[in-house]
């Protein structure tokens, strides 16, 4: 089999199960222009910040952030493309970047990113000295846990493999006792230079989102690149958990007042219906404020604010446009192509389904005419009738998807021996 027949079935394979990858998305390219200039812009002009993206099931979103993806890694930019689920809830900060974090990819790399990331520093560039005295500053961006690392990483990355690996999994997400940071800082000669107070398992997540974007572009990437897909799922948290997603939006999106926005381009998918279905017919923007003035705090107060401002974001995607007849005729004879190179074979042209024009659902084309080609190499004689049926998701609350936040509340372990 010669290469291209095998990325060939590899793209249809990929296609046929709905789960889109670099062949696919290669062989496709991308039916929204306008999106793709909106990122290009961003990832041109470094404008922090969020994108948001609506289109119903099956229109091809997972396909656009799957090409924004590997078009962020051909221009030096590492990229994390993650998936909202109960593991990954948005609301937890903890849990959203060991997610990203582990799902980033390094440009032209294999290895787990931030391993291979600090193979490339050089503690002599300029760039890298303004980082360690951004990290070492009094500023409240790194909490003096980062700067403690930092400099044990830079004494032992040589002579102690295992120590220094121990804090670069701090560095991405893990648990690194402070007991066993002030040990390492008493072995250095260094234990009355650092002083740890309590911070919170959510401030230091966010902390370690700023820590590893800056060490990227210190390494030479262009920066950090978050695509999350299914967005829609917080509309089946409940009340509390959706507040606290709402005001995740707004800081991703760079929407939140006296907050230094996190140096990384995000983008979001989400369902159209969300609006209506989640924040009017749930009533989230008038529920979540009375709820939180209801508890009374004044972290809840700050929570409902920052809510509110997330649920206006939401409120503005950009939509995926329809496929016109010449687009899909396009597709329909870019699949053809793909499917005779994987396959060695002439397929039947490609037609437009009446039924595709009228709901606009890629995917369904896609699996309909490739089930099509399938049984017509196989089958020659045989006439197939295809039935789709459309999967309309739910934004009922699903007690499920409850989890405990990491985010909530102050780890022991890092205010305490």
């Amino acid at each position: 089999m010669t290469e291209d027949q095998l990325t060939s079935r590899r793209a249809i394979e990929a296609l046929r199960a709905g789960v889109p990858n670099r062949d696919a998305v290669r062989a496709l390219g991308c039916s929204q222009p306008h999106i793709e200039e909106k990122f290009l812009e961003k990832l041109q002009d470094r404008r922090f910040g969020g994108l948001l993206i609506a289109g119903d099931f099956g229109t091809g979103k997972s396909h656009l952030l799957e090409y924004l993806h590997h078009m962020a890694l051909e221009r030096n930019f590492v990229s994390s493309k993650i998936v909202i689920s109960k593991e990954t809830p948005l609301y937890d900060p903890a849990k959203l970047y060991r997610c990203a974090i582990d799902a980033a990819m390094v440009p032209d790399k294999q290895g787990r990113a931030l391993h291979e990331i600090t193979q490339t520093l050089n503690d002599k560039s300029p760039e890298y000295v303004a980082f360690c005295q951004r990290v070492n500053s009094a500023s409240r961006d790194f909490d003096a846990r980062f700067a403690a690392t930092l400099y044990i990483y830079e004494q032992v990355r040589t002579r102690d493999l295992e120590l220094r690996d121990r804090v670069i999994s701090f560095w991405s997400g893990h648990k690194l006792n402070q007991s066993e940071i002030k040990r390492s800082l008493r072995q250095l000669g260094e234990a009355a230079t650092y002083r740890f107070g309590k911070i919170s398992e959510k401030d230091l997540s966010l902390q370690r989102f700023r820590f590893a974007a800056e060490l990227m572009t210190v390494a030479g990437y262009a920066g950090w690149i978050l695509l999350v897909d299914e967005v829609e799922l917080i509309g089946r948290y409940s009340l509390l958990q959706r507040a606290k997603s709402y005001a995740e939006v707004a800081r991703w999106m760079g929407a939140l007042r006296n907050e230094t926005p996190l140096p990384l381009v995000t983008v979001f998918t989400i369902t159209p219906d969300f609006g209506r279905a989640v924040l009017e017919d749930k009533n989230d923007s008038e529920k979540v404020r009375a709820r939180l003035e209801m508890r009374g705090g004044e972290g809840d107060r700050l929570l409902a604010s920052q809510a509110e401002r997330g649920m206006k974001e939401l409120q503005k995607p950009t939509l995926l446009k329809p496929l016109k007849r010449d687009s899909i005729q396009a597709l329909g004879g870019k699949l053809r192509e793909i499917h005779a190179m994987a396959y060695q074979w002439s397929p039947p042209a490609a037609q437009v389904d009446c039924e595709f024009l009228t709901s606009g659902r890629t995917r369904t084309y896609v699996r309909a005419l490739i089930n099509r080609m399938d049984l017509a190499r196989l089958y020659p004689s045989y006439h197939a009738e295809i039935e789709a049926r459309e999967l309309q998701p739910s934004h009922a609350e699903d007690k499920d998807l409850e989890a405990p936040s990491e985010g909530g509340e102050d780890n022991g372990d890092n205010g305490k021996e």
